[in-house]
């Protein structure tokens, strides 16, 4: 079993930047997949970033090159730094747990979830 916590949501400005973190429990942190997805109101999550248990990357187009993902292995940690923020990232950011190891863009190849943390972006 793995809990997954995020923290670090909240407001900022268009062209602001947020870094999220997610704190996993379990020894194991290690040999997941870890990923960020989104959900804003009246609409599906949807894939944001992730990275295998080997340190390969994935993004979604939209953020490809303002958004950074990374993970701290010694510290069970993933984050999510976030730059040039505009108000169309505006959601609830969820941080997920692959026990597979490998990176997906499908939710449902996640088996952990935290509870989300909101980020919001004024124009």
């Amino acid at each position: 079993q793995v809990q997954l916590v995020e923290s670090g949501g909240g407001l900022v400005q268009a062209g602001g930047s947020l870094r999220l973190s997610c704190t996993a429990s379990g020894r194991t942190f290690s040999s997941y997949a870890m990923g960020w997805f989104r959900q804003a109101p009246g609409k599906e999550r949807e894939f944001v970033a992730a990275i295998n248990h080997s340190g390969s990357i994935g993004y979604e187009d939209s953020v490809k090159g303002r958004f950074t993902i990374s993970r701290d292995n010694a510290k069970n940690t993933l984050y999510l730094q976030m730059n040039s923020l505009k108000p169309e990232d505006a959601a609830v950011y969820y941080c997920a747990a692959g026990s597979s190891g490998i990176y997906y863009v499908e939710p449902r190849r996640y088996d952990y979830w935290g509870q989300g943390t909101q980020v919001t972006v004024s124009s």
